[in-house]
């Protein structure tokens, strides 16, 4: 569900829609995984927005069934491709609201700490890559200009990579307490 442009740079399903957040996924692969980072959108008040080509149809039942009922609580915004994504990212930055910078979180080595202390700034958008290969080289670079890249620790002898929707729910939590605060008993 998407909704007009509001002029601050973000489209938002509610007034309660954060602004100053997005999660992007370029490419994702697996419906069950992008309905469980929808879950995790709505749960947070963070926008979502889908890079394709996807490879599955906004259709597909486990989609669906992994968001379950919380869709009309997420604002979710479809780009055909990575081109239209980062010219809407562009247009967002012109029109003075967008704000943020893109980080890119990637299992590689040489990515700074996604935990780092002062990581995250109000507006920025963070991107993932798909399951299988993670983000494009192109997209890398644009996110290495703007906001960085950014990685969550893994025993890789053990374990190739985080399943996706656990990343994405890392990395939206620790934006969060960076941006927010650490959360109170009321939260």
């Amino acid at each position: 569900r998407s909704v007009p442009w509001t002029g601050e740079g973000m489209e938002v399903a509610a007034e309660t829609q954060r602004r100053d957040l997005a999660v992007v996924l370029v490419n994702p692969q697996i419906p069950g995984n992008t309905g469980t980072i929808a879950r995790t959108c709505a749960a947070t008040r963070v926008p979502l927005h889908l890079v394709g080509p996807l490879g599955f149809t906004l259709e597909d039942s486990q989609l669906k069934r992994a968001g379950l009922d919380y869709w009309n609580s997420v604002c979710v915004k479809v780009h055909d491709d990575w081109d239209a994504f980062h010219a809407y990212w562009l247009e967002a930055q012109q029109q003075g609201g967008g704000g943020g910078r893109l980080v890119a979180y990637s299992a590689r080595k040489g990515a700074r700490p996604h935990a780092e202390e002062g990581a995250y700034r109000p507006g920025d958008w963070l991107l993932f890559g798909c399951e299988s290969s993670g983000l494009p080289e192109a997209v890398q670079e644009a996110c290495a200009a703007s906001g960085g890249v950014r990685r969550i620790p893994v025993d890789q002898s053990h374990v190739r990579s985080l399943n996706l929707s656990v990343a994405v729910g890392i990395g939206v939590y620790e934006a969060l307490r960076q941006l927010d605060g650490p959360p109170t008993m009321e939260d």
